[in-house]
């Protein structure tokens, strides 16, 4: 399958769903997104690595140090490309006790997803249960001006070949931790 559809994310983010660390990421939808909140216009998707607003102190204390401070509007002139992803659920919520109970399944300090949901507080959150596939070698892409601005989707200029990729993490403990997910948000 031929991918083109990119969901862009903290670096660190993609990191840890590319090595199986999680499955989950919470999105509200950048400034630029169509009407101004976030929607999923693909189930599958490359996962592309942004650095601009990463932040060391909203990340847990083990995810800190893969964070470098760099400056608004810098991005790399070569993108390294790992992964591709299936969005297999997609969960609303505006309660933050169930945003709390995420906590043990997530990268950022709890904070930063409370700070999620209360932006445009009349908006859910979405969180979303993504199964990774790494590509067998990276892939790097020429940086395009088309790829920027504070939005989650992006189309890249060139197609990713996800033949041959392989699941981060296994089957069952891929579905293990969407139940749990599914748990925190119904319970």
């Amino acid at each position: 399958m031929l991918l083109t559809a990119a969901l862009k994310e903290w670096s660190v983010a993609v990191e840890a769903l590319t090595s199986g660390e999680t499955v989950l990421l919470l999105r509200k939808g950048g400034i630029k997104e169509e009407k101004g909140r976030f929607s999923a216009v693909t189930d599958q998707v490359v996962l592309f690595p942004t650095f601009e607003h990463q932040k060391r102190e909203l990340l847990k204390a083990q995810y800190q140090s893969s964070v470098e401070p760099v400056p608004s509007g810098w991005h790399p002139q070569i993108v390294q490309i790992k992964a591709w992803a299936e969005i297999t659920h997609i969960f609303l919520t505006q309660d933050a006790d169930r945003v709390a109970a995420l906590s043990p399944l997530h990268i950022w300090q709890p904070q930063l997803a409370q700070e999620r949901l209360k932006w445009k507080a009349n908006q859910p959150l979405y969180v979303l249960a993504l199964r990774a596939y790494r590509f067998l070698s990276p892939s790097e892409i020429a940086w395009q001006d088309s790829y920027g601005g504070c939005r989650s989707w992006i189309s890249l200029e060139t197609g990713m070949e996800t033949t041959g990729s392989e699941p981060a993490i296994a089957t069952p403990e891929y579905l293990r931790q969407v139940a749990e997910i599914e748990a925190c948000l119904t319970a």
